[in-house]
């Protein structure tokens, strides 16, 4: 593990604590916790302390050289694979995690559902970490013999430094779609947020992008290979599904290749293909591959389908409006019956996607129950008057308690119907104001329908 932590709370004795200022708090003002925790030297821009201290101009370029100079020999070692987009960023991640060790290929993940090696090994409270953690996540998986690690990086992540100093052998672009503006205030800002991972590859590295996307030439580098359906070194010739399966067939440098996937809907044929690119580009044989990709399964929250009597109950991480179009627009080809939503909005986010995502829920669904979905410190009301507002659909309703609201839902399910929960995915608690308190839509519904029995 690495010695140097910039989270106080992490500190052990002996460890060096470098205070850094962040956009919300600032180091500097939990050096002494950080002392009480052990630290036996704080790197700082002002002050002195009663262990060990060490003044520099500024303590995230110090970090920065520190991470490099101390750990990037272990990294060099390492294929390095980095992710980054609105959506598919990742299932896109978990299927090369989960193919590169089908193949034997020991590979590590970081991301939204948590750090894993083998199998997972713990939740994180960013999909992409503080730097300090995320190196010592990286060292972590190196130690235990790892050589591939996937990654998400997200924008914020990008934005605020969290992924400095990681030399990437891949980065891939999935798609840009309106999310996070509360921070980043425009799409282009958005779009140079992502743009930053690609200036993180290493001299021969490969930039892998989504040539379906119009923001793909902002990720250009001087080796990309592109992919997508209507064009692409990796091209997309025909598909087709069913409700249990999508087929797929894609042309590569004059050869066509067919595809099995238990993955449903045309975007997971985009992650699908991210999938076959990077395994391509390591060197995997065809053989191989065909025989890998159909045992492939989603993450945790990603399409997780629950059956009830001949209906399906599906919980999806979906939270942005063209996620949530996708999803609804999928589920609708294969099903005989109505489409129902459980759905919210976030707290504190980006407030002008709130009408829009109401929008196409009410228009695409038989009845949408609009929720409570993780809050924050904004008032619960709020959200949904934004949500409703101008909405002349009438084919919904609103019920707070998320989990009445599931209850609601499943109740309303007739024939080969289907329940989308969508917006929480694989997560395990709902934030209220600064509490997180323990909730997960598939407990939910698992425990509902077992009670029933």
């Amino acid at each position: 593990m690495i010695n140097i932590k910039s989270d106080s709370r992490k500190v052990q004795k002996g460890d060096i604590f470098i205070a850094l200022r962040g956009i919300s708090s600032d180091g500097h003002d939990y050096i002494e916790k950080a002392i009480s925790n052990g630290a036996s030297k704080i790197i700082a821009e002002v002050g002195q302390y009663s262990v060990d201290t060490e003044i520099v101009p500024d303590t995230r370029e110090y970090l920065n050289k520190y991470l490099v100079q101390n750990y990037n020999k272990y990294l060099e070692e390492m294929t390095i694979i980095g992710i980054t987009g609105t959506n598919g960023k990742t299932t896109s991640a978990y299927l090369i995690y989960d193919a590169l060790n089908k193949l034997g290929k020991k590979c590590a993940y970081i991301g939204t559902v948590g750090f894993y090696l083998d199998k997972k090994v713990s939740n994180l409270e960013n999909t992409s970490p503080d730097v300090c953690d995320l190196y010592d996540l990286i060292i972590q998986a190196y130690d235990k013999d790892y050589r591939y690690i996937v990654l998400e990086a997200s924008s914020q992540g990008l934005d605020g430094g969290r992924l400095n100093g990681i030399p990437f052998d891949y980065a891939v672009f999935t798609n840009l779609t309106q999310d996070h503006l509360d921070h980043h205030k425009t799409m282009e800002k958005y779009a140079l947020a992502k743009q930053l991972l690609f200036k993180k590859l290493k001299p021969n590295g490969v930039s892998i992008l989504n040539y379906d996307d119009s923001y793909k030439d902002y990720f250009v580098t001087d080796n990309t290979v592109y992919y997508g359906i209507n064009g692409g070194d990796y091209k997309v010739i025909d598909y087709q599904m069913t409700n249990q399966l999508t087929k797929f067939k894609y042309l590569y440098l004059d050869k066509e290749y067919e595809v099995f996937s238990p993955l449903l809907g045309s975007y997971n044929i985009y992650n699908m293909l991210v999938c076959i690119v990077v395994l391509n580009e390591i060197g995997v044989l065809q053989e191989e591959l065909e025989k890998v990709l159909p045992k492939l399964n989603a993450p945790a929250g990603r399409m997780d389908t629950i059956t009830y009597k001949n209906n399906s109950i599906i919980v999806d991480y979906a939270h942005t409006p063209d996620a949530i179009e996708k999803i609804i627009s999928v589920v609708k080809k294969v099903t005989n019956g109505d489409v129902y939503a459980v759905f919210g909005c976030t707290g504190d986010r980006d407030r002008t996607k709130r009408p829009i995502m109401a929008k196409i829920v009410t228009d695409l669904c038989k009845w949408a129950i609009i929720t409570n979905d993780d809050p924050h410190y904004e008032d619960t009301n709020q959200i949904v008057n934004d949500m409703i507002e101008g909405l002349n659909n009438v084919n919904y309703e609103i019920c707070l308690d998320r989990k009445e609201a599931i209850i609601k839902g499943i109740s309303m399910l007739n024939n080969e119907d289907i329940l989308l929960i969508l917006g929480k995915g694989h997560e395990e608690a709902m934030i209220i104001k600064n509490e997180k308190v323990p909730f997960n839509d598939k407990k939910v519904v698992t425990e509902y329908l077992n009670n029933l029995k």
